[in-house]
């Protein structure tokens, strides 16, 4: 079953027609897969690829989604290496790193067809 923090999340939301609609599932412990569609609505500043705050998005929603329910993200350190064309999917994968009563640690990459566009390490406070 896809994970979802609720309905109208711009992340993960399934009514939510603007947002990524990121679909998520339990992929081991302290840890979720899954995958978005990059729309045309999506692109950044090169026509025809994602916008970076997309693929951020798209990352923090992911370890958000794997450090469990009611946490915020209190900093995010994204490396980026490539594009996301537009009509492509974005393959997530999130794990958490640590975690503790207070908060949580995460790490998370995204792909386009097998290769590694970008990776991220968050925290988030519960």
């Amino acid at each position: 079953m896809a994970l979802v923090h609720h309905e109208l999340c711009f992340g993960c939301g399934r009514t939510n027609l603007f947002g990524l609609l990121l679909e998520v599932q339990p992929a081991g412990r302290d840890a979720v897969a899954g995958r978005c569609f990059i729309k045309q609505d999506h692109q950044g500043a090169v026509p025809g690829h994602a916008h970076e705050g997309l693929i951020a998005a798209a990352l923090t929603e992911a370890m958000a989604l794997a450090c469990g329910e009611d946490v915020t993200a209190t900093s995010l350190e994204m490396d980026i290496t490539g594009q996301a064309p537009v009509g492509s999917y974005l393959e997530v994968e999130a794990t958490v790193q640590a975690s503790d009563y207070a908060g949580a640690r995460a790490s998370a990459s995204v792909s386009v067809d097998g290769k590694r566009i970008a990776s991220a390490h968050g925290t988030y406070a519960r």
